[in-house]
């Protein structure tokens, strides 16, 4: 359902209180929980095109995302990296919105958005070395037109506000598009850039993946009303999706794209979904969450409610999954080569390309930092 501006009473009684199963029901679907095609007036006709072949992508890069965080939480666990944050049960908000992207889009994601990064092009490499500290930023961001993921709660909002507001002053059809987590919604960078976005109007489109915990918070603590009513109060229309139904997440997007290309201004997307496993690898989430919560989502899970509807509607067969899981060992394969394989650069080039030209603050920090390791050479000597 579309938010508009709304009185609260008007949001309490269409959508109950917040934490209910009703909350977490009360999305817009185009698959229901065992894959069976629903029918919605609204987001129906922005995926009324896609083809088998783009069907079968979607599902693809979900897998693939899935492999791609499985192969990243165990190299965290076997030393190669020093964090992971891991993505597993929001592959569809992840995948689903990046696919409807267009090329010339920038993304801003946070720490988790590892499917999205995937359906921008990212290499395996660029997965794992900033998580080993091998590098500021692990990929090129004018190559697959992402920021580096933002590990600042909420900050990239601003950033993606910003982006688009030079973006409509060039004249350009691009958008900006901040992903964030429900907890970011309670920074006031998240805040700050609703308000400037909708003052200009600039193209960006706001995905939030509610997840449900903000760490160890549930969202019912900071969120007593659905987080896609909150918008509307700074002139921004919203719609809360199923973010485990990768078609609504490919619809709903689109709907927010079409709107900033037109000149409508920014939009913003709750996507209902869970984080199946901790909020990092540094987190133990049976501490603070029932294991019965964590086997009712895992029925509601993203990828096997896609490739139930896939195979009743004959996109996909037993073959089409062999072929996706061998891609998917592949890819893992080669993100655990490039992490493993690292060579660990000079200590000196971390100040590097810190700034476009040279700083002559920024070479005295280099010149302390050489030699407060020369230090531990010389004690080494003695």
């Amino acid at each position: 359902m579309t938010y508009t501006q709304t009185t609260p009473e008007q949001r309490a009684a269409d959508r109950g209180p917040a934490g209910t199963r009703g909350d977490v029901d009360d999305v817009v679907r185009l698959l229901d929980l065992d894959g069976t095609r629903l029918p919605d007036a609204e987001l129906d006709p922005w995926i009324a095109d896609l083809s088998p072949h783009e069907l079968r992508a979607l599902h693809r890069d979900m897998v693939l995302t899935r492999r791609v965080d499985a192969e990243g939480v165990a190299l965290q666990r076997q030393g190669q990296l020093a964090l992971w944050a891991p993505c597993r049960g929001q592959e569809a908000v992840q995948v689903g919105t990046a696919h409807a992207l267009a090329p010339g889009d920038f993304v801003f994601p946070s720490y988790r958005e590892h499917g999205v990064l995937l359906g921008r092009g990212a290499k395996p490499a660029d997965y794992v070395l900033a998580w080993r500290g091998e590098e500021h930023s692990a990929y090129d961001h004018t190559t697959i037109n992402a920021a580096p993921p933002q590990i600042i709660i909420g900050a990239q909002s601003l950033h993606a506000t910003g982006w688009a507001m030079g973006a409509q002053r060039d004249g350009s059809t691009d958008v900006a598009v901040a992903y964030y987590g429900d907890g970011a919604t309670s920074q006031g960078d998240v805040n700050e850039a609703m308000v400037f976005a909708s003052s200009f109007r600039a193209p960006v489109v706001f995905v939030c993946s509610n997840n449900q915990w903000a760490i160890s918070e549930p969202v019912t603590v900071q969120a007593k009303y659905p987080i896609a009513g909150r918008a509307p109060g700074f002139g921004i229309p919203s719609m809360r999706i199923d973010g485990n139904d990768a078609l609504a997440c490919v619809a709903a997007m689109r709907w927010a794209l079409d709107r900033a290309r037109r000149g409508e201004g920014p939009s913003f997307i709750e996507a209902v979904t869970y984080r199946m496993g901790p909020h990092t690898t540094s987190d133990d989430p049976t501490r603070y969450r029932d294991a019965d919560e964590v086997e009712a989502w895992t029925r509601r899970d993203p990828i096997a409610r896609l490739e139930a509807y896939l195979r009743a509607e004959g996109v996909l067969d037993d073959s089409g999954l062999d072929e996706v899981a061998r891609a998917a060992d592949t890819l893992a394969a080669e993100v655990r080569a490039a992490c493993i394989g690292a060579t660990t650069r000079d200590p000196g080039t971390m100040f590097d390309h810190v700034y476009a030209e040279p700083h002559a603050a920024l070479a005295q920090q280099k010149a302390d930092y050489l030699d407060y390791l020369a230090g531990f050479d010389q004690e080494g000597d003695r």
